[in-house]
């Protein structure tokens, strides 16, 4: 994961794994930027997503997951997968 600024600024519309619809509904619980993203993390941001839009499905966690460590959510691990999923369960 890298730390350059210019990187972190991203707009999350930019980021890996997110489209548009995704992108919306970030902006829509104030995450603008994979800088924001990192601060709030996958899980939380997640749950904020999930109290706006009920029906948002586990592939944006880990389309969040994958755009923090820079790779495309379905090369993440099951491991992975259910550390998230357990995650999610345990907020």
């Amino acid at each position: 994961m890298t730390t350059d600024p210019l990187h972190d600024s991203i707009p999350n519309k930019k980021l890996l794994n997110l489209g548009p619809k995704s992108a919306l509904w970030l902006e829509q619980v104030g995450i603008r930027t994979l800088e924001d993203l990192k601060q709030v993390g996958a899980v939380a941001t997640y749950l904020m997503v999930k109290q706006q839009q009920p029906k948002c499905s586990l592939n944006l966690l880990y389309a969040l997951e994958g755009a923090l460590i820079g790779v495309h959510w379905n090369k993440l691990s099951e491991e992975t997968r259910q550390q998230l999923r357990t995650a999610v369960l345990n907020e």
